[in-house]
């Protein structure tokens, strides 16, 4: 087996065992599961890394130009992101779902292997190094925004409902779970930070493609459906920045819209390139 096939297959048990052993840690908070969940993280996420080096050394084409590579990047880059966030606030009992999603996209993405290819002559420039890590890890960071947003949206609604019925003190297994996780506030502050990681990246990351366009196809912007789809998601979190600065807004409301703006992600990212005809397009 090649190198960089073995290292993918690495990846995948890590993020799967991975996963489910942070998942056990979310539900019962059993120290041991964390312990084990942390190095196999680790593990798939510097396989990954190394899994894209070694395609680039052993094929000598940008490994970022498919399907296959992007979301290997995505998938590392998402538990890369996440790693230094669980390190600098204590968040690793959500790695359980980051490690799921990172899991499930990655096996996606080797479905789409293809071995290895010349690149289209629209992709053979020197913004392909600069503007698909950009826009990638701009994706990367949304999806860790969007696992806290669900923790967060869990919270809040498992603790009115406690609150709507009785027996609803420190005494009930549901509201001691509930006790465990950080506060919403703190829950709120860690997608915000999430998501101004990703906002100047996916900004960066539209003027970077415009200015490879430009250079492609001679125009900076054509309403191709990646362009619409990838500036629409812009403005989404575009509000959510702004909507966060309004304390009524604050909380609940900008968390659905963290919701909402990894969906249009997810239809920018995968729903554009794959089912919708464009100069974007994976369809044969």
């Amino acid at each position: 087996m090649p190198l960089d096939e073995l290292l993918i297959a690495v990846a995948l048990c890590a993020y799967t065992l991975g996963a489910l052993a942070l998942l056990g840690y979310f539900f019962a908070r059993t120290p041991w599961l964390r312990d084990v969940g942390i190095p196999l993280a680790i593990l798939g996420c510097v396989a990954q890394f190394g899994q894209l080096f070694a395609r680039w050394e052993l094929t000598h084409v940008w490994p970022l130009l498919n399907l296959y590579g992007s979301l290997s990047l995505f998938t590392a880059m998402s538990v890369a992101i996440y790693i230094g966030f669980a390190f600098r606030y204590k968040l690793w009992f959500a790695g359980g779902f980051v490690l799921a999603l990172a899991a499930i996209f990655l096996a996606y993405g080797v479905t789409w292997y293809e071995g290895t290819m010349p690149p289209v002559p629209s992709l053979q420039s020197y913004w392909a190094k600069i503007h698909v890590p950009i826009v990638v890890s701009s994706y990367a960071a949304f999806l860790v925004a969007f696992v806290f947003s669900c923790i967060y949206l869990i919270k809040y609604y498992a603790e009115r409902r406690l609150q709507s019925q009785e027996g609803s003190g420190r005494g009930n297994p549901l509201a001691r779970w509930l006790s465990s996780l950080p506060s919403l506030p703190q829950l709120d502050v860690v997608v915000y930070r999430a998501v101004a990681i990703g906002l100047p990246l996916i900004s960066v990351g539209i003027i970077t493609g415009a200015m490879w366009a430009k250079e492609a196809w001679g125009a900076y912007w054509q309403w191709d459906p990646k362009e619409t789809a990838a500036l629409f998601s812009w403005i989404i979190y575009l509000a959510y920045m702004h909507l966060h600065t309004r304390h009524s807004w604050r909380g609940l409301r900008t968390n659905w819209v963290s919701v909402v703006g990894f969906l249009s992600i997810i239809f920018c990212y995968l729903g554009v390139n794959i089912w919708i005809s464009g100069l974007h397009s994976y369809k044969v």
